[in-house]
Formats: C-alpha cells, sequence, structure tokens
C-alpha cells in the first residue's frame, strides 16, 4: 500500500513529482502556496503582483523539479526562486516606471473600505499600509533577511542559508532594516 502524500518527505514528494506523479507537485504546492504568497506579497507590496510571481515561482521550480535537492527544505529552495522572481518583478517595474513617468493607476485605486468605522481601525490600517510600502522599498539585500525572519518565520540561520550568505550578515541586515524603517514610517507620520 502506498504511502498518503501528506505523509512524504520534501525530498521524496520531489522524487515523486520528477517521475510524473502530478499529486506529488500538488502536495508540495498546498505544503508551501501560503509561507510564498506571504513572502513575495511582503516583498513586493501589491498582493495582486504576489499572486502572479508566486504562481511564477511554482512553475520554474516545477519546471526544474531535477535539479532539487531532496536532502534539503523545499521550502529554501522555493523561497530562493519566489525571490528571484521578485527581484525580475522589480527590475520589470523599475524598466516600466522609467518610460513611464508616473506611477501607475492602479496605486490611486486604493483606499479604505469605508464601510469601516472607528478612527483607530482606519489608523491601523493606515499604518499597515506605510509599513508595508516602507518594506516594499527597502533595498533587496536589507528587505529579504528581514521578510524571510520576520514574516515568514524563518530563523536567521534558515534565512542565511536561503540568501547563501553568513548568520552574521543576515543579523547585520536585519538590524539595518528595521533601523531604515524606524526612520521612514516615522518621517511619514
Amino acid at each position: 500500500m502506498p504511502t498518503p502524500l501528506a505523509d512524504c518527505s520534501d525530498g521524496e514528494l520531489g522524487a515523486l513529482a520528477l517521475k510524473g506523479r502530478q499529486a506529488a507537485y500538488g502536495e508540495l504546492m498546498r505544503r508551501y502556496r501560503e509561507p510564498v504568497y506571504r513572502l513575495v506579497r511582503s516583498h513586493v507590496g501589491d498582493p495582486d503582483e504576489a499572486l502572479d510571481i508566486v504562481q511564477e515561482a511554482f512553475v520554474a521550480a516545477f519546471a526544474s523539479i531535477g535539479r532539487y535537492d531532496g536532502s534539503r527544505p523545499f521550502r529554501h529552495w522555493i523561497n530562493r526562486i519566489s525571490l528571484n522572481k521578485c527581484r525580475d518583478w522589480a527590475r520589470r517595474r523599475a524598466v516600466r516606471r522609467l518610460f513611464r513617468f508616473a506611477l501607475p493607476l492602479d496605486a490611486a485605486s486604493e483606499s479604505v473600505d469605508p464601510a469601516v468605522t472607528g478612527e483607530a481601525v482606519i489608523d491601523d490600517v493606515r499604518a499597515l499600509a506605510r509599513v508595508t510600502k516602507a518594506i516594499a522599498a527597502l533595498p533587496a539585500n536589507l528587505k529579504e533577511p528581514l521578510i524571510l525572519t520576520a514574516v515568514d518565520g524563518l530563523s536567521q540561520a534558515e534565512a542565511a542559508s536561503v540568501l547563501g550568505i553568513s548568520e552574521k550578515a543576515v543579523e547585520v541586515r536585519i538590524y539595518r532594516a528595521r533601523r531604515m524603517l524606524t526612520g521612514q514610517v516615522e518621517k511619514k507620520r
């Protein structure tokens, strides 16, 4: 009797996916779509763009599943691919901005739900928007370790593994990112 996919390790699922078992792809997607979405959304700051990037990341991962090292966590591998897709998105966006000389029209459509009442709730929504924009505006080398640890819940050692840098570098970058965020958020109040 075959082992249920939910009981398989990431490495076992990767091997099954490599052999063409579609359900293994589905199980990997089920396990990691939410953490990858949180990572990407925190990186780009736009929920709709994040969905597109997450889809691109999983397509790229599954297209190159043969390069996945089953002895390592799939989450680290898909996170690295997702961060690369975020960098690609940022480069494309910078090029579009250069040619357009204006903010996208979608930025103007973001507004607070008129049905929401209470000054505290509105203040919280505005504060969250400020922080999200401030995180999205951080340089990638500071943003990535911060998101991996604070949003995605990875340890500094795990973030270092995903980013291919030392734990100390992760620690320093998180410190600098938080210091920068504090300055940006306080300035915009």
